[in-house]
């Protein structure tokens, strides 16, 4: 598992404050016009008659040349001797060996009008015209600067020259042979490519195709390559004399075409990772908007078909995708045009890929057009994106760079912090960086008459936009191909031994062509601990440290390696981040979100919106009874049926498991209301029995009352199985016990209510009807009625009974444990069948309402058969409107309220009389009432008829 990075693997430098003369550099004196000359670059090297500084340019006027030769003397001498050194330029550095490479560094380009068409451009940011005296005004800063040098990119030299020193010095490689070297300059324009390549096969001043004008040896390799262009328009040159080239640049998949290029080797490995690093970045910041900046050539289609695979995979959508010219004339119009589209791009993250002729008009254009709050991740050399630039507010601050991971070269920092010019004082390159860095020169070198140098003057005191210090990737690679092609130039020594030529190994004669079937095969391990191949085909995909740019005043830069990356790891470990050394873009304090819509919380899911990426999307609620645990959910999940979803819509919770039990108030209610109505009417029963002598009871007929009595008390206690945590049991006891109760109970009122027609009836002695009633076969009418709800009660238990069920849907958050009716036609047939006996027991007391009313119930009975029928009749429709333990405590109520309305309405009346006027309960009392209700009926029960009842 990759370690996290150490804040200590870069770092940056002080700027020199002062010259080694004393005179103080601040940031207020202002230098003069040739305070730093750098020359003209001549189509042919320079020749001793050297061309003057300033060419004729026809916008030019005269005035100006007066006043460049007016300057005051006191500027001209340390100027002009600064302006001689830098005036010095020759096709090579050469140091001879028994053994030669050589190496193409980019150095300088030349470009006249840059700094005319920069400002030009500046001034007219709206498309104006700048005035035509303006532009003669910027003419002479045009002809006194028309090199750009790139000091950052002599640490490839200065890397080249201590591999070289390490071989020389190396007892085991190249035993007795010494390595030398040509150092070219590279040029990045197109039309001066194969310049120096030509001048390093001729050897001379001029180009002389197929001659040979040098008297030192010819490199037997060339180390090249920053821009995959370069190499390739070198490699058609260099492959007519089979001359192996390393190049030290990034990647490139067409440089690895062997029938194109097949003296070509790449020390950069594959970057075929590169846009999955890219994508694991965003994703570990949730970055899911992006623009992209990627090169018009075939790598950049490349990537960008490998990052368009890889965003797709993973959700992510491209905002911008801006292909960017390769630049052959500095600040051109048509170069930056596209740099207006950056600051309206609606992405916060913006990746950057491509080569250096692409890459070096958004560093210098982003100089000037100031791009804040974007996150930059540069998929390339950070030499060339992070320039020398002396101001804090760089469009790249708190970017991103991806850089192959590389080791520690043992011994190369202490060499920086040593060199100087003197060590190789026929590098004039070195003298005019030391001169421009430290406004000094060392003795001996070419420019020993601008002034001495203090003894601690050293690299390590570069101005902080020149970071030499700190090891560049394509320095890694230029150390590690001088040890590859040292490694290959021994093992064909080693050969030329073994095969008995001893002369060969004293002085060496080899060609260019016997390195390549050495090359294709070599394998070592360099100086760190790094395992290096040139076979393509077995070198391992790159592992990346990723870098964050950190600008600081005064061109003050730090590279801080805030994570790494590492393919192909397990469990999808391969990216370490550490955000606590992470320095954001201007404008963020903390890190940014970089989204087409919001993201939806959990609770919600993603809508896509029509016509737009799948990154631009609506967010909705979850629907009831669903959930969503996660940001940015495609669709919510129902949850189980024994568990619901909270409030807000992201888990589900346990449903409470409900039922009317005896611990709830409203059960708690019910049962103590059941108990008490049973007391009442086992007390009612008790007074019954205890006068069953009277009038009034035996009037009534005592046996009817008792059963009546008895099976409302059954009545209430019923009510009891419907509260507490249903069983088997008690739901088959619910219905059977309710209807059979429930139809003695009626059915005994219905028995009573024809006694009391039967008793008015008899008339005639030896009547039907008095037989009847003598008989006994009102009582005959309970049996009867109840074997009937004893049947339908069978049926539905042999068929299908009441079991427990639950309902997880009835009430939110809830599973309701309740009896199941099981069969639902016998349970309408049981209870409509009661609901008829209701019905048919109310008919008959209503028309038995009007007989003579001494002791005669028959208008009580009416009453309360229609307070029952009235119970019931609401029970149905607030039955089906309720759910849960509600439910059940509305056929409770229900059940209490009916025989309630049984008990009170028919022997309320009675318990008054007996309690509280016992003489109307006598056969005086019953005589006197007889007497004062004698003229108002005709027909009166005498005593002897009341006994019947």
């Amino acid at each position: 598992m990759p370690r996290p990075p150490s804040p200590s693997t870069h770092s940056f430098r002080r700027r020199r404050t002062s010259s080694s003369r004393g005179t103080p550099r601040g940031p207020a004196q202002a230098p003069t016009l040739l305070a730093r000359p750098e020359p003209v670059d001549p189509t042919l090297p320079v020749s001793p008659s050297a061309r003057p500084l300033c060419e004729a340019d026809p916008d030019m006027p005269l005035s100006l040349l007066v006043l460049l030769l007016l300057l005051p003397p006191s500027h001209a001498p340390g100027a002009l001797d600064l302006w001689r050194c830098f005036r010095h330029l020759e096709p090579s550095v050469h140091r001879e060996g028994d053994l030669l490479l050589g190496a193409f560094v980019p150095l300088y380009y030349v470009n006249r009008k840059a700094p005319l068409a920069r400002l030009y451009f500046l001034l007219r940011p709206h498309g104006q015209e700048v005035p035509h005296r303006t532009r003669l005004d910027l003419s002479l800063q045009c002809c006194s600067l028309p090199l750009r040098w790139l000091w950052k990119n002599y640490q490839y030299v200065l890397a080249f020259y201590f591999a070289i020193e390490e071989v020389n010095r190396d007892l085991h490689l190249l035993p007795n042979l010494t390595l030398g070297f040509h150092v070219f300059n590279a040029f990045h324009s197109d039309h001066r490519t194969l310049e120096t390549a030509l001048l390093w096969l001729s050897g001379g001043t001029e180009f002389l195709p197929n001659y040979k004008c040098q008297t030192q040896s010819k490199a037997i390799a060339v180390i090249a390559g920053t821009a995959a262009a370069f190499s390739a328009q070198i490699g058609t040159l260099l492959e007519r004399y089979k001359t192996p080239q390393v190049t030290y640049g990034p990647f490139d998949p067409v440089l690895s075409d062997k029938d194109q290029f097949p003296s070509l080797y790449q020390m950069a490995p594959k970057d075929s990772s590169l846009a999955h690093a890219m994508v694991s970045l965003l994703l570990y910041f949730g970055w899911t908007w992006v623009a992209l900046f990627i090169s018009d050539d075939l790598k950049g289609e490349q990537f960008l078909r490998d990052l368009r695979a890889e965003m797709v995979k993973n959700g992510i959508c491209v905002a911008l995708t801006e292909k960017l010219p390769d630049t052959k004339t500095m600040y051109g119009t048509g170069d930056i045009a596209f740099l207006s589209r950056i600051r309206v791009s609606s992405a916060n993250v913006h990746i950057l890929h491509g080569e250096a002729g692409s890459l070096v008009t958004v560093d210098m254009a982003a100089d000037f057009f100031l791009t804040t709050g974007k996150v930059w991740i540069m998929a390339a050399k950070q030499e060339i994106v992070l320039h020398e630039m002396n101001h804090m507010l760089h469009s790249f601050h708190g970017g991103f760079s991806f850089s192959p991971h590389k080791g520690e070269i043992p011994g190369f920092r202490h060499f920086l912090q040593t060199v100087t010019p003197s060590h190789y004082l026929e590098d004039f390159y070195f003298s005019k960086l030391w001169a421009y860095s430290f406004d000094c020169s060392p003795a001996g070198s070419i420019c020993e008459k601008f002034g001495e140098c203090r003894p601690n003057t050293s690299l390590e005191f570069m101005p902080g936009n020149m970071d030499i210090m700190t090891l560049s990737d394509s320095s890694y690679f230029v150390y590690n191909a001088v040890y590859a092609l040292a490694h290959v130039l021994h093992k064909i020594l080693l050969e030329k031994i073994e095969m008995g030529s001893s002369e060969d190994a004293d002085q060496p004669q080899l060609h260019p062509w016997q390195l390549h079937p050495f090359l294709k095969n070599n394998r070592f391990t360099n100086s760190a601990g790094e395992h290096i191949s040139l076979d393509e085909k077995s070198s391992q995909m790159a592992q990346y440290d990723i870098l964050n740019a950190v600008n600081f005043p005064a061109g003050l830069r730090l590279l801080v390696k805030v994570g790494e990356f590492v393919p192909r790891s397990p469990l999808g470990q391969g990216l370490v981040i550490s955000e606590e050394m992470i320095e954001w873009p201007i404008g963020f304090t903390e890190t940014p979100r970089s989204v087409c819509s919001q993201s939806c919380p959990p609770g919600f899911r993603k809508i896509p919106q029509e016509g737009r990426p799948v990154c631009c999307f609506a967010c909705v609620f979850c629907p009831e009874g669903h959930i969503s645990n996660q940001t940015d959910a495609e669709r919510c999940v129902q949850c189980p049926a024994h568990e619901h979803p909270n409030s807000e819509r992201n888990r589900c919770l346990p449903k409470v498991v409900t039922f009317l039990a005896y611990e709830a108030p409203l059960g708690m209610a019910l049962a103590c209301t059941a108990l008490c109505f049973s007391a009442l009417t086992a007390a009612v029963l008790g007074v019954f029995v205890k006068h069953r002598d009277t009038p009034i009871v035996k009037a009534n007929n005592r046996a009817l009352s008792y059963i009546l009595l008895i099976s409302l008390t059954l009545c209430f206690l019923c009510s009891l199985l419907f509260i507490g945590r249903p069983s088997t049991a008690t739901c088959i006891l619910q219905e059977t016990t309710f209807g059979l109760v429930f139809t003695v109970a009626v059915s005994t009122v219905l028995a009573k209510t024809v006694t009391v027609i039967l008793a008015f009836k008899v008339t005639v002695p030896g009547r039907r009807m008095r037989r009847w009633l003598v008989s006994g076969a009102p009582n005959f009418i309970i049996p009867s009625c109840s074997l009937i709800q004893l049947t339908l009660c069978g049926v539905w238990l042999g068929t299908s009974p009441p079991f427990v069920d639950t309902d997880t849907h009835s009430e939110h958050g809830h599973i309701i444990i309740m009896c199941n009716k099981g069969s639902v036609t016998a349970f309408y047939c049981a209870l409509g069948y009661l609901g008829s006996l209701a019905l048919g027991t109310f008919t008959v007391a209503f028309l038995a309402r009007n007989l003579p009313d001494t002791f005669n119930e028959a208008k009580f009975l009416t009453f309360s058969m229609l307070v029952f029928c009235s119970v019931w009749l609401t029970f149905l429709p607030v039955h089906h409107s309720t759910k849960g333990q509600v439910m059940v405590a509305v056929e409770v109520f229900s059940i209490l309220a009916s025989s309630a309305g049984l008990l009170g309405c028919i022997f309320a009346p009675k318990c008054y009389i007996i309690l509280k006027r016992p003489d109307e309960n006598s056969l005086k009392g019953l005589k006197d009432k007889r007497g004062a209700k004698g003229n108002r009926h005709s027909k009166v029960l005498s005593h002897e008829s009341l006994a019947h009842f």
